[in-house]
């Protein structure tokens, strides 16, 4: 049952008296970083924070009054920091990682803040490898449109609100549950979702089969009596624990939670959504992808547990309008759909193509793609390969390394040398903007139109911009 006296308390947080109002972040410009820095900023804490390069995050953060600085530098940190927050993907090595842990500073991971922050609310957890940037945000949407309420940490950018994190004095809180480097175990649910447990973060794990323990040991950790939605069919599901268990599917009618009578018009999806014994019907979903319609069914079913009127759950998802880079519509007209997703696995990247390509069936649809990881490259190039082939056209760039170093014959040539299709390249980012103005905006289809995807966890966003100007010129 659903802990309505949890849920009616008044949210209070406080990092305590003196030095602790100060808070630095080492890796401020990551999404989930900067969710925690700008909750912490709306608390009245000073924050100010490093990151290795300038991006739309870090100005957003800076614009708000958040100082941060590019370069690692002792000598402009803050000396009064009572908390420094750091993220794992920053190196061991960090100069000023090391400064604070040298000085007995207190120096803990995002996960452990986030497991601070949530410690005495209601807390709806969404987790998997797939889909939870998004139902995190559907959820938190959710709550807010219909006016119950919720503090959210956010994965991505919702575009209603231009923010990844917002506050409320409703004592629940909305989280995207991480599961690299195991951080979603130092979470407390009252309600848990896991969308997939398909393999990543292999460079973490090991096994596949170490990961889906993890993934089980985060279904164990919802409270007594709490609730978990699982997507159905997951593999090793029935291993899942919880006090409540139900099951969700886009269409499958052996889930507890299911999308009926879909129709498509427009780019956009009408439904009903089957909770269980009830029915709710014509929900409007104005976002591509048949994948975010079965997202949208566990977030529905979320907000109807905690006892949300239908009407306002139907009126709050047609009033949804996405997260950035999350099947994002860049530019969509009679001549070119433009769209753009932060797909770096590849079930993400068969949902992306497969949901394009049934929204736009006479349209050809190439996509552009960054690999992201060597690591991941090299553990998943055969499944990349695979589904890439499901495009008609496709250019990869070099892989984006993140956090690691080069691993010796891991590139995007691993791709494409499995690949099938003969429509394929590699470009850097120069070479890629000249082919888009010189041959593929040469060459679109003007009967028929066509579809344009660049997908990718890297910096391949920053491409965004000259190709649209590019083809809005079309």
């Amino acid at each position: 049952m659903t802990d309505m006296n949890l849920i009616n308390k008044r949210y209070s947080f406080s990092l305590g008296e003196g030095r602790e109002e100060v808070v630095y972040f080492i890796g401020i410009g990551g999404i989930g970083m900067s969710a925690l820095a700008r909750f912490f900023q709306a608390s009245g804490i000073k924050v100010s924070g490093y990151d290795k390069t300038p991006t739309a995050l870090t100005r957003e953060l800076e614009a708000s009054g958040i100082a941060v600085h590019y370069e690692e530098n002792v000598e402009v940190l803050p000396k009064d920091a009572g908390l420094v927050v750091y993220t794992p993907a920053v190196p061991a090595g960090h100069r000023e990682l090391l400064y604070y842990r040298e000085n007995g500073y207190k120096v803990v991971k995002r996960s452990d803040v986030l497991q601070l922050v949530t410690a005495g609310s209601f807390n709806i957890c969404i987790a998997g490898t797939h889909g939870k940037t998004t139902i995190t945000t559907m959820t938190a949407h959710l709550l807010r449109d219909s006016g119950f309420g919720c503090n959210a940490f956010l994965g991505g950018i919702a575009v209603n609100y231009g923010s990844n994190c917002w506050s409320s004095e409703r004592n629940v809180c909305v989280i995207e549950a991480d599961e690299y480097d195991r951080s979603f175990l130092k979470l407390s649910p009252d309600i848990a979702v896991i969308t997939a447990m398909d393999a990543d973060h292999l460079d973490i794990y090991g096994t596949a089969t170490a990961m889906e323990d993890a993934f089980i040991d985060f279904s164990k950790a919802v409270k007594p009596g709490g609730l978990l939605v699982s997507q159905f069919g997951l593999k090793r599901g029935k291993e899942l624990k919880a006090d409540q268990h139900l099951t969700y599917s886009l269409q499958n009618e052996s889930a507890d939670l299911y999308a009926a009578n879909i129709r498509m018009s427009n780019g956009s999806y009408e439904f009903d959504v089957v909770v269980k014994e009830e029915v709710i019907e014509n929900v409007r979903l104005n976002m591509g992808g048949m994948h975010n319609v079965e997202n949208a069914v566990a977030a529905i079913a979320i907000a109807r547990s905690l006892g949300i009127e239908k009407e306002k759950i139907k009126a709050a998802v047609e009033n949804f309008r996405g997260v950035k880079r999350r099947f994002e519509y860049i530019l969509k007209n009679e001549r070119i759909v433009f769209i753009d997703d932060y797909a770096h696995h590849p079930e993400e990247l068969r949902a992306l193509i497969n949901g394009a390509k049934s929204l736009f069936r006479q349209k050809k649809c190439t996509v552009l793609f960054q690999p992201h990881l060597y690591s991941r490259t090299r553990d998943l190039a055969a499944g990349f390969a695979e589904v890439l082939d499901g495009a008609d056209e496709v250019i990869l760039l070099p892989v984006y390394p993140a956090r690691e170093l080069p691993i010796e014959g891991v590139n995007s040539e691993m791709i494409l040398e499995r690949m099938k299709n003969e429509h394929k390249a590699v470009m850097g980012k120069e070479e890629l903007l000249r082919w888009v103005k010189e041959q593929y905006a040469a060459t679109l289809n003007r009967e028929f139109g066509e579809v344009l995807i660049t997908a990718g966890a890297g910096d391949i966003d920053g491409l965004l911009e000259p190709i649209r100007n590019i083809l809005k010129e079309l």
